[in-house]
């Protein structure tokens, strides 16, 4: 077997078993605990998994990590579009609004808000806008507003206290949030102080709160804070009914809906 195909065996293992050991990998493979080494730290590298003393396990963000909105586009895509797509049933009535956070799951909502030019929008999302506004036709009065502030790049979101004031003004029907993790302990989290107050903000500023969120934010738990469980009324995932975390928040009461 060659090393990448390996590597992406041991990937695998190590994903599926939570953890495992340099010497067993060895072992199991026939190879010496040095090139075991070799391939988790190219594993590491390419941050599939995470070092740990005597072996490794799944990879874990650190607290403040965060990935271009490019980098996360084009990640589990077909998830986020049936995320997306199952977000879209949860729409208000004709004539209501809507809050959308910015977020790689949450801009996919914008071909469904674009055959619902009723509907007022508020996002932070300067993809989404920019999207939106493409999507609908000119001669079709939409109610949408970009919130004003800072622009964040890496994100592509509008943040600073203009936000948050501007968001502290509304009573949405409906916000649809994005998170870089969650947990039922921490809740939901992000790796920056002015993303975590704006999200927050949006929380605060709808009747019904609903976060999108795919599999690969479970169990992550990043600097800041923005909502509790309880702030949250609703979770759209695309993971198992079994997975652990999705266990622990439906124990706290939270509804789930699964794609």
């Amino acid at each position: 077997m060659y090393a990448p195909q390996r590597q992406d065996v041991i990937a695998g293992e190590i994903q599926d078993h939570g953890g495992i050991s340099v010497s067993e990998l060895a072992e199991r493979y026939g190879v010496s605990a040095e090139t075991i080494r070799r391939d988790l730290d190219a594993l590491e590298r390419q941050q599939r998994v995470t070092r740990v003393h005597g072996g490794a396990v799944p990879f874990r963000v650190h607290s403040g990590n965060e990935n271009t909105v490019a980098l996360r586009a084009s990640s589990s895509q077909d998830a986020k579009s049936a995320i997306a797509a199952a977000a879209a049933a949860y729409f208000p009535p004709s004539g209501g609004s809507v809050i959308v956070d910015s977020g790689t799951t949450t801009s996919l909502l914008s071909p469904h808000l674009a055959e619902r030019p009723d509907l007022t929008v508020v996002t932070n999302s300067v993809l989404l806008a920019y999207q939106l506004s493409l999507q609908v036709p000119a001669a079709v009065p939409h109610r949408l507003h970009l919130v004003g502030g800072r622009v964040r790049g890496i994100t592509q979101s509008v943040v600073g206290p203009e936000s948050v004031t501007s968001l502290r003004g509304l009573r949405a029907d409906v916000a649809f949030l994005g998170t870089n993790g969650i947990t039922a302990d921490f809740g939901f989290s992000t790796p920056d102080q002015a993303e975590a107050q704006t999200k927050h903000a949006m929380t605060e500023a709808a009747r019904r709160r609903i976060a999108l969120v795919d599999q690969a934010k479970l169990g992550e738990e990043l600097l800041c804070s923005f909502a509790t469980t309880a702030d949250i009324d609703l979770l759209i995932t695309d993971a198992p009914p079994d997975d652990p975390v999705i266990l622990s928040l439906r124990q706290q009461g939270m509804d789930v809906i699964h794609t």
